[in-house]
């Protein structure tokens, strides 16, 4: 199935849209990370906000990262991506189990929690990366993104995320929906908008309805004018190997080095991003540790 981000333009050009459909990658995120339903959820919330900020960088080389860390059970969400449609991300706890909200849906703000942080880094290729956070407002993800762009960005923006899972705990439907208000528009395209956002359906209720994208940005964009700039296919995708972890390995110092020789005679990486183990013989490590030295 595939996946991507488009990009288009409303209301004349006052509005700038960014429309994700990521139902194969955050059904893919599941089965890599063995999640329930509703780490499920949080996590493809994050995945899908990410990769569309990350279609907003610039430069091919760019990266952003999006670190969620509240005080619910999940502890903490990652999320990184760049330009050229790639996203990787990992929860540190997959496995949370809790009851329904009242109103039947999944308790994405209980699992992550209302009292955190959301981290967001850029490498722009600067000598300092960029990096901006806000306070967590509901833990629900698509609030937080809203607030990030608000108080760290001074960037007005209508988030809206959704992750639809099916009985078999499978994911159904993902996507998800920024909208910036640019500079300069009128007064008049703010307070529609407005009322638009206040009776837009839920991203998945939309996406199980229309098919073809263009359908799906009529809907969102009732009342508007829009034009789409551009789609670009995203894909789950993690960048470790073998020479990173030899890296992280040399890292660690002489002394670790050789406790792990002497001690283990061997040593086990895995990626938390897609969980591939790497092996590390003694022959291997004592490679490394001469390289330490």
């Amino acid at each position: 199935m595939k996946n991507y981000v488009i990009r288009a333009v409303a209301a004349n050009k006052n509005l700038r849209v960014f429309f994700a459909v990521t139902t194969g990658l955050v059904e893919e995120a599941r089965k890599i990370h063995d999640t329930t339903p509703v780490v499920t959820a949080a996590l493809g919330r994050t995945l899908t906000a990410t990769a569309m900020m990350g279609m907003m960088l610039k430069g091919d080389r760019d990266k952003l990262s999006v670190q969620i860390k509240g005080d619910g059970p999940v502890k903490q969400i990652l999320a990184v991506a760049d330009p050229n449609g790639n996203v990787k991300g990992y929860v540190a706890n997959p496995y949370v189990e809790l009851p329904l909200r009242q109103d039947g849906k999944l308790d994405v703000g209980g699992a992550v929690g209302t009292n955190g942080k959301m981290v967001v880094i850029k490498d722009l290729g600067l000598k300092e990366p960029y990096v901006g956070q806000s306070d967590l407002v509901s833990g629900e993800i698509a609030q937080d993104f809203t607030a990030y762009f608000a108080y760290s960005e001074q960037q007005p923006s209508a988030v809206a995320l959704g992750v639809l899972v099916d009985r078999d705990y499978s994911v159904k439907e993902a996507g998800g929906l920024i909208i910036q208000v640019l500079p300069d528009a009128e007064e008049d395209v703010i307070i529609k908008l407005e009322e638009r956002l206040k009776n837009l359906p839920p991203i998945t209720k939309i996406m199980e309805t229309a098919v073809a994208e263009e359908e799906m940005l009529k809907i969102i964009l009732e009342g508007f004018d829009f034009e789409i700039l551009d789609k670009k296919e995203i894909k789950l995708v993690c960048d470790c190997s073998v020479e990173k972890l030899e890296k992280a390995l040399i890292s660690v110092g002489e002394k670790d080095l050789k406790e792990m020789i002497e001690e283990d005679g061997q040593a086990e990486l895995t990626c938390h991003f897609c969980n591939t183990k790497y092996h590390f013989d003694k022959e291997h490590l004592l490679r490394l540790l001469e390289q330490a030295k």
